[in-house]
């Protein structure tokens, strides 16, 4: 495969295109993701392509039919785009933070979550909702949740937090040809890092984890930008000679339980970097599955490193201890070798 460089942001605008050019029923809405209020303009077409610019220049090639711009109106959009999956469309709905999700939850947990169970498989829902996460922004409370465990627990749903531009183009193609609905979450701080993205067509099977790093001592499981979190203590930790596997979600539900359980059977230690609020997250569930399935493999108590439970701070200063880090994590580590020594 001939390899390029690409960032984060390019990478999904990439799979959005190739799946557009490979399926006439995939269509794209969201708020500002065309041109807003002045699309019938010549000069304001293509002027945003969303708040983070991931859809730039999509309504040129494919047109305002099937690159929608909406209104604010989360719950309308989003139920409109329940209601074309339903209806033989493939709807990719652009949602600006997933804060906003709070006023979308019937369209999404009781209608499109439940429609294939309550219609004995019959119907479908193949529908993704791509928002943004991630603290760090300086976005204020309202504007920079990572509430992703919130649709983690309910059935019916699947859950995508990609860390690299090759696994976001590669989950984003399988999230657009799923049948069910899926939610695909975009840290902020991640749209301009790069990476490898191959030139030819690939995709990423959901419910499938990446050992990013691997190490015999400790096992650190993270997602999403948490992820670079992990990959950079384990550097320092290896200088220290403390080597870690590093093990990435990416999908968060369906998850991988097999490798989890496999890696933690190695190392023998635990650490899970979740920015999620500490409560009912996805790194209680990381815990609650070493457990009850790796108890026996386990030579010290897992260590969770989340944000405190509280909203994100406003204040840079106070923000910036509210994010996990690789200090943090480095720190957590060296304590779990202390004890069992």
């Amino acid at each position: 495969m001939a390899d390029r460089e690409l960032t984060y942001r390019q990478a999904i605008n990439e799979a959005l295109q190739e799946e557009m050019r490979h399926d006439e029923s995939v269509i794209l809405m969201g708020e500002d993701i065309a041109g807003a209020p002045g699309r019938d303009d010549p000069e304001m077409v293509d002027s945003w392509g969303g708040v983070m610019s991931v859809t730039k220049g999509l309504i040129k090639e494919f047109g305002p039919t099937r690159v929608r711009d909406t209104p604010i109106t989360e719950s309308a959009f989003v139920g409109a785009g329940v209601g074309a999956a339903t209806t033989g469309l493939r709807p990719v709905v652009e949602l600006m933070f997933i804060g906003f999700m709070g006023v979308t939850l019937d369209q999404i947990t009781n209608q499109a979550a439940k429609m294939r169970y309550m219609f004995g498989g019959k119907a479908k829902v193949p529908m993704v909702i791509r928002t943004t996460i991630g603290a760090g922004f300086r976005a204020a409370a309202q504007h920079s949740d990572s509430t992703y465990s919130t649709f983690v627990h309910c059935p019916g749903l699947k859950v995508v937090a990609p860390a690299t531009p090759y696994d976001a183009k590669g989950l984003l193609i399988s999230a657009i040809r799923d049948d069910d609905p899926v939610i695909f979450c975009e840290n902020k701080l991640l749209y301009d890092t790069k990476g490898t993205v191959p030139e030819e067509h690939y995709s990423i099977p959901l419910g499938q984890a990446d050992i990013k790093r691997t190490g015999e001592d400790v096992t650190i499981v993270a997602m999403s930008r948490m992820v670079l979190v992990a990959l950079e203590a384990a550097d320092e930790l290896a200088s220290r000679g403390i080597e870690s596997e590093v093990v990435d979600l990416r999908s968060l539900s369906p998850w991988d339980e097999k490798t989890l359980v496999e890696s933690i059977e190695k190392t023998g230690r635990l650490v899970v970097i979740d920015e999620d609020n500490p409560r009912c997250s996805i790194a209680s569930d990381v815990a609650a599955l070493a457990a009850t399935q790796a108890l026996p493999y386990l030579d010290a108590p897992v260590s969770m490193i989340t944000p405190p439970h509280t909203p994100v701070p406003f204040s840079p200063p106070l923000e910036d201890f509210y994010v996990p880090d690789a200090a943090r994590v480095v720190t957590n580590v060296e304590s779990m070798f202390a004890t069992t020594s």
